[in-house]
């Protein structure tokens, strides 16, 4: 069965009831992604849809999810595809109606061709329909036109043609942003296998090999580990290739003396780790890309010191902004005062985005950043985010001295919100120069 499956019964459940304690009665209506077509007849590789996946752990396509609460009592549907033995030999086993109902702690299963048919029985009583609209409009024309007729159907008693319809997604943010402990089981097995990725890269990484190279060492060690696949495409960036923030190519020969920026993340069992280090190709950092790094590194050390319970959730960002202006005016790339630097964003030509992001099951992951009164969301405790400031200096930027051209240094760590402080999920990938050197060095 799929690596996606997670058989979690009263974890689903606890979810799904802690969902329902915020949205109210109604009927929660949700389907999980549907199956994109890469060219031609090929498929993109299938991940289900993240809210989907969070609420039900079902991991095949075709599915939808309909759960119900009024007042105590709450009732889960799950549609999914049946068991078909002739595709299976093709696509490989699927639960089936007798499966997902055994496996998933769902109250009942039926086949996915029926929902429609179902729908009006299971919405019946019901004046409020949970169920975000524009996201496949496909499946919305079709719940239109059920709603549609039903109003012709029962015209004589003109009756209410369909629930009222809210969107539960911010509420599912809100549920997400917290991780409960199998969520954080998750994030901690995705980190360590990240951080091991990252660790075997730095042990192999040489001159003369391509960024392609390093990267299948990297995303071979996930694999290895457990991950089925990289929470999003890897980023294997050498020399001045390390100053494109979303480099993709992973194509250039590494040569001696380079700096190599990897930005890879491992996911498991949903959930995706974020992990961002620079070491020197050659083994050891030269005097210059040191420099950098030690300007980054104390802003990023900074910045997980500022994730702390109750801080804006942009402390982070503040600070290393300030930190890394400290580090420009020591590198010799900017003069004057640090605050009035910071005020005037002199910084951002060579720190030019945001320092964090919520991370979990997207590694951009839900949650609201800003308030209804405009301020910055407060940090809460469960929260994932990253923190991962940098430093780039463009091959041709004359406003920085010579030695800095080329050089681009970014650090990124998984920090967990906690009552007792910040911990960093992503510990265990070497990060000061002395612990990157030394796995460098290794062969």
């Amino acid at each position: 069965m799929s690596r996606d499956a997670i058989e979690n019964p009263a974890c689903h459940r606890r979810r799904l009831r802690r969902l329902f304690a915020e949205l109210g009665d109604g009927v929660l209506l949700l389907p999980t992604a549907r199956e994109q077509h890469r060219n031609g007849d090929v498929l993109q590789e299938y991940r289900p849809g993240s809210d989907f996946h969070f609420l039900t752990g079902f991991p095949e396509p075709e599915a939808v999810l309909v759960a119900s609460r009024r007042g105590a009592r709450q009732h889960t549907v799950l549609f999914v595809r049946p068991r078909d033995p002739a595709r299976e030999i093709w696509d490989g086993p699927r639960y089936g109606v007798r499966g997902a109902a055994s496996a998933f702690g769902v109250d009942e299963a039926l086949p996915v061709q029926e929902l429609w048919r179902r729908l009006p029985e299971l919405l019946q009583g019901h004046v409020r329909l949970f169920h975000r609209l524009g996201v496949d409009r496909d499946f919305d024309h079709r719940l239109l036109d059920l709603f549609a007729a039903q109003a012709v159907k029962h015209k004589r008693r003109q009756p209410a043609a369909h629930p009222v319809i809210e969107d539960p997604v911010p509420a599912l943010a809100r549920l997400r942003l917290a991780k409960d402990a199998d969520e954080l089981e998750a994030l901690r097995r995705a980190a360590l296998i990240t951080a091991a990725g990252h660790h075997a890269a730095m042990v192999a990484a040489r001159p003369g090999m391509f960024e392609y190279e390093v990267q299948t060492v990297v995303e071979g060690a996930f694999r290895r580990s457990g991950s089925p696949r990289n929470g999003y495409p890897s980023i294997v960036a050498s020399g001045k290739n390390a100053c494109v923030l979303h480099y993709h190519d992973n194509d250039r020969r590494l040569r001696a003396g380079d700096l190599l920026l990897i930005d890879a993340g491992a996911e498991f069992h949903g959930n995706t780790a974020d992990i961002t280090r620079t070491f020197p190709v050659s083994g050891r950092f030269t005097p210059p890309q040191a420099a950098v790094y030690r300007a980054v590194l104390k802003a990023q050390l900074a910045g997980i010191r500022a994730c702390r319970l109750g801080a804006p959730w942009d402390a982070a960002h503040k600070t290393c902004i300030r930190w890394l202006t400290k580090g420009l005016v020591e590198l010799g790339v900017l003069r004057g005062d640090v605050g009035r630097l910071v005020a005037k964003e002199k910084f951002k030509p060579w720190y030019m985005h945001g320092t964090s992001h919520w991370l979990g099951r997207d590694v951009h992951d839900v949650g609201a950043y800003v308030g209804s009164d405009g301020k910055p969301e407060r940090l809460v405790a469960g929260a994932v985010l990253t923190v991962e400031p940098g430093l780039y200096f463009g091959a041709g930027d004359r406003r920085v001295p010579a030695a800095l051209r080329g050089i681009g240094v970014r650090i990124e760590d998984d920090v967990l919100v906690t009552r007792a402080g910040p911990e960093v999920l992503t510990a265990a990938a070497p990060k000061t120069i002395a612990e990157v050197e030394a796995a460098c060095r290794r062969s």
